[in-house]
């Protein structure tokens, strides 16, 4: 394996107290030094002058559609995307066609991952059989498999007896609940968020109150029966409760998406199904509480909610296109235009909520660049500029509202367990 020597780049550490010009010397797979100057007899040197050396990111939320729908994505072009993007571990969610809800599906994610995928995979095993909400999943078989938590995305547990049990199961194993908040019932045939610019264009409306009463209801549940992580945070009530229920103790985390503080529900406007999503885009007051929440801490983690499809479920008519947008490929030269660049948070924060709190909430042993752990890392330029081109995704899903627009860092290098993947911005696998 490659020894790589990257020199005098700012080595943003959160996990070790560390932010100041560094060299760091990676050896078999490991960090094998980190100091002022580091002499590596034999390593590839990588001027890192001028850039910014930071942990690899943890996506706690991706869609890679493996197994069942190759049209949209793959392991392989997924985890190319997430290197390309900065990310060295992505966690795949379950709705995928089989569901991931057995041993046996997590096993092909994993086994697939291994052969095919560039960067490290976790499946998220279902909490439900069949994603359908009525019996539980045999949680600790996947466990035993690599499962790394467990979650119905794309769908909620509406019924609370069922979530409850949920909470006690994972409880047992120390891993999170992530909970997809969403009342049916409420959110039933919208295809945006529900006010006054619904009624203009004349879409449904989906109200903010169908993610809201469910965040409630799941931190209740936590208060008493175990941890839960909720899923793409995007309304004002939600970071309020989160916010009063951490200041009560209750074991709660949650995410965000880019795409809710880079976007309101005016992205729709024009009827761009690309900015279609689930929970939908919200208003402006809704984006100003998201961008509060981030900043206090309220917000513990930044993820993409990836979700690729093709043109066919997407160059459609408003109402039945597919929800969703892919983000692995922009996620963080969004983080660092809309909340570096205008001083929301600081670098530090970034790698705290995209590597250290994801690998917290998920009990991993990644998001930090001590000596002695995987090398799991990543070089951007903070000054590069660049356009979004969906046509330049490594994805297959070219779903994204963001086309055309002007982006500040860009990704350099990634690399994965001490192997080069990703170099001056070009994928070498």
């Amino acid at each position: 394996m490659a020894k790589f020597l990257l020199k005098q780049g700012r080595v943003i550490d959160p996990a070790n107290k560390i932010d100041g010009i560094r060299d760091v010397l990676i050896d078999n797979g490991k960090i094998s030094k980190i100091g002022a100057k580091v002499k590596g007899q034999g390593a590839k040197e990588i001027d890192a002058v001028g850039l910014f050396v930071m942990p690899g990111l943890i996506d706690m939320h991706t869609h890679l559609r493996d197994p069942g729908r190759p049209d949209k994505e793959t392991i392989a072009s997924g985890t190319r995307a997430a290197a390309r993007g900065g990310f060295t571990t992505v966690c795949c969610m379950p709705n995928t066609e089989p569901p991931i809800d057995n041993q046996a599906v997590v096993k092909y994610v994993r086994d697939t991952a291994l052969s095919d995928g560039v960067v490290n995979v976790l499946p998220i095993g279902a909490i439900t059989k069949g994603l359908k909400g009525e019996l539980l999943t045999e949680m600790g078989l996947m466990l035993e498999q690599g499962a790394a938590a467990f979650s119905d995305d794309g769908k909620p547990v509406m019924r609370a007896n069922i979530m409850r049990r949920a909470l006690e199961y994972a409880r047992q194993f120390n891993v999170p609940i992530i909970a997809h908040c969403e009342d049916l019932d409420l959110a039933q045939g919208g295809a945006m968020n529900e006010g006054a610019l619904s009624t203009e264009i004349g879409l449904p409306g989906i109200p903010a109150l169908a993610e809201e009463i469910m965040v409630a209801r799941d931190i209740l549940l936590a208060s008493k029966y175990g941890r839960i992580h909720i899923a793409h945070v995007s309304a004002a009530g939600s970071v309020e409760l989160i916010r009063r229920a951490k200041h009560k103790g209750i074991p709660v985390s949650c995410e965000t998406a880019p795409h809710y503080f880079s976007l309101t529900e005016a992205a729709v406007k024009n009827y761009d199904t690309n900015a279609k999503v689930n929970p939908p885009l919200k208003s402006p007051a809704d984006v100003k509480a998201i961008l509060k929440g981030l900043k206090d801490g309220t917000i513990d983690a930044i993820a993409t909610d990836h979700a690729p499809h093709n043109i066919e479920e997407k160059n459609i008519e408003f109402n039945t296109a597919a929800f969703g947008i892919v983000g692995l490929e922009t996620a963080l030269g969004l983080v660092m235009t809309k909340l570096v660049a205008p001083k929301i948070l600081t670098l530090r924060q970034v790698v705290e909520k995209m590597a250290v709190a994801p690998a917290r909430i998920l009990n991993l042993a990644r998001g930090t660049l001590s000596e002695g752990a995987v090398a799991d890392i990543i070089v951007i330029d903070p000054q590069a500029a660049w356009i979004v081109d969906p046509q330049q995704f490594v994805s297959r899903g070219k779903n994204t509202p963001f086309a055309g627009w002007p982006l500040k860092g860009r990704l350099l290098h990634t690399i994965v367990g001490g192997k080069m993947v990703v170099k001056d911005g070009r994928l070498l696998a």
